[in-house]
């Protein structure tokens, strides 16, 4: 498989933090959409890219829990928006339209991961509608204001993906669902709209990127029992982290898909999985869970995903 998926040597690293990849990058009159973007990873990501002098949208499902996180920042605001409702989805894209702002940064950061089986919409499954198929109407709602911008648009995938692919025979998990195996197909999905999104969008100047972020303690974890994740490690019966190096902290976590959204390493570049502030490797099958799996950057599995989500949103901006 001939892929762009290779390290360039950004120097940086799993240590870098969003201010750290900001350096000698000036934002002033760039605006971002930063979905979720008033909790954990997303606040610190608002908070950088304000930082930096970027004006900062940030659709909320709880809009006045988003104000009180991003008051102390100048250059945030806030609108309602929730990724498991697609007339939400429609609401906040019509009104963005209507105030005539284009989008330079597009960063689908909200997301859920490993919840009890939970159904929204026609039957979907929770996490790959909120996770994928509300940020894939989003976006294409919003094309009006993406494609004038050339905007890059940033998708926040996971090391999850090696979880699984996408089952294209029930991805709404109907039978037998796995909370992880749910999970890691709505990252691989994740994924996949990176790469065809970027086939698409090129021409117009539009470039887009998928990431991990790292292993970061923050309320994504909200569904997990405290049991459950000290059976893997992760905290003691306190709730603190048994091995704190094994973790990012938030500004840490940030890093990546702030990078990818600004850095000018990238131009050129698109339709490519990061983590660590850099592009990764491709992982074999049976290999480590680092890099990203070819299943996850295959070009038809990304335009077969691409027809299903039109056909089950009812939104395409490229018909």
């Amino acid at each position: 498989m001939t892929t762009a998926q290779h390290k360039i040597g950004s120097g940086f690293g799993a240590r870098s933090t969003a201010d750290d990849v900001l350096q000698g990058i000036d934002l002033s009159g760039k605006l971002a959409i930063v979905t979720g973007g008033y909790s954990g990873l997303g606040l610190e990501t608002t908070r950088a890219l304000t930082a930096a002098s970027a004006h900062v949208v940030v659709p909320a499902r709880r809009p006045d829990v988003a104000r009180e996180a991003v008051a102390g920042i100048a250059g945030a605001e806030v609108d309602e928006l929730d990724l498991g409702d697609l007339d939400s989805v429609r609401g906040f894209a019509e009104r963005f339209l209507a105030s005539g702002r284009t989008v330079d940064i597009m960063i689908d950061n909200a997301g859920i991961m490993a919840c009890p089986e939970t159904r929204v919409g026609p039957g979907w499954e929770a996490q790959f509608a909120t996770n994928h198929l509300g940020h894939f109407a989003l976006v294409n709602r919003l094309w009006p204001a993406i494609e004038p911008g050339g905007a890059r648009v940033v998708s926040v995938s996971s090391t999850g993906h090696h979880n699984s692919g996408i089952r294209w025979d029930d991805p709404h998990w109907r039978d037998g669902y796995d909370k992880w195996g749910a999970y890691g197909q709505a990252k691989t999905a994740n994924v996949l709209f990176a790469v065809h999104l970027d086939r698409l969008g090129r021409d117009s100047g539009v470039r887009a990127f998928a990431l991990h972020p790292g292993g970061i303690l923050t309320p994504l974890q909200r569904h997990l029992p405290k049991e459950e994740m000290m059976e893997r490690g992760w905290i003691d019966e306190n709730g603190v982290p048994l091995n704190p190096h094994a973790f990012k902290s938030p500004a840490q976590g940030a890093a990546t898909q702030v990078w990818a959204a600004t850095s000018p390493q990238l131009d050129g570049l698109g339709g490519v999985y990061c983590e660590d502030c850099d592009i990764a490797e491709v992982t074999p099958e049976g290999g480590e869970r680092t890099g990203v799996r070819e299943y996850a950057i295959d070009r038809e599995q990304a335009a077969r995903l691409w027809t299903l989500s039109a056909e089950l949103t009812g939104v395409n901006a490229f018909a």
